[in-house]
């Protein structure tokens, strides 16, 4: 599972598995904390995460949504996704 994007000690991964399971996710990783957040609307799926990087993480899904989805497509093909940037 490649990491994607790395932002304020977060790291955004995405399985690039053909037909991964929906709804479009992403998981994220913070100092042992794990978590799935839905693409589409950036609500957590399941894990755990501090506030303060829940809501670091649903902005930046915010901005990159187009991105994501276009990284989940070519995961569902089995295709690698790109980075996308980081917040700043």
């Amino acid at each position: 599972m490649p990491t994607i994007s790395m932002f304020y000690g977060i790291l955004v991964r995405m399985f690039f598995a053909p037909k991964e399971h929906n709804p479009p996710h992403i998981h994220t990783y913070y100092h042992g904390k794990i978590a799935v957040f839905d693409i589409q609307h950036g609500n957590l799926i399941t894990g755990e995460m501090p506030l303060r990087q829940t809501r670091l993480i649903q902005a930046w899904i915010e901005i990159y949504r187009e991105e994501l989805l276009a990284n989940w497509e070519l995961c569902q093909n089995g295709e690698r996704p790109f980075t996308i940037k980081p917040l700043n």
